[in-house]
């Protein structure tokens, strides 16, 4: 089943780069208090994540605190070496959490899974962006097939 407005995040652990190396992030931490965007990708690296879903949060990240958003969380079925050299080759600077889904857990629990196995890619998460406050579900962004618009930064901006 699909996650939608008023759920709970379903708990999980993700992983991130901390300056002494892979870490733990559980839901808890990342989405339990306060107001969350978080944004996912179906991989890091490829063309359209890299080169306008990545960049429009980064060139956003301002705007977004700015209307109270506490934290952004840029996610993907990568392991954490692979987001952690995303988030630098994308100057993400400490503006956004790069997590990574390693097993595809918190995107199945999401029940946003994509099977790209035609691309070579496996099971990856849909293209989508949430908004969450003290960990509910407030907003939901599930792009359709192929498409990159309402889970872009700009049109996040538009619900705040």
């Amino acid at each position: 089943m699909t996650i939608k407005v008023g759920d709970k995040v379903p708990t999980a652990t993700l992983k991130v780069m901390s300056e002494a190396g892979p870490a733990n992030a559980t839901t808890e931490e990342l989405f339990g208090k306060g107001k969350v965007v978080m944004f996912a990708v179906p991989g890091a690296f490829t063309p359209t994540c890299s080169a306008r879903h990545l960049p429009g949060f980064v060139e956003h990240a301002a705007d977004l605190k700015a209307k109270g958003v506490d934290r952004i969380v840029c996610m993907s079925v990568n392991d954490v070496f692979v987001m952690d050299a995303w988030g630098k080759a994308g100057q993400v600077n400490g503006h956004l959490v790069m997590a990574a889904d390693g097993n595809g857990e918190f995107t199945a629990a999401l029940g946003l899974e994509l099977d790209a196995s035609g691309f070579g890619m496996g099971k990856r998460s849909q293209r989508f962006a949430m908004v969450t406050e003290n960990g509910t579900v407030t907003h939901l962004c599930v792009e359709q097939g192929g498409e990159f618009k309402v889970s872009s930064a700009e049109h996040v901006l538009s619900l705040l």
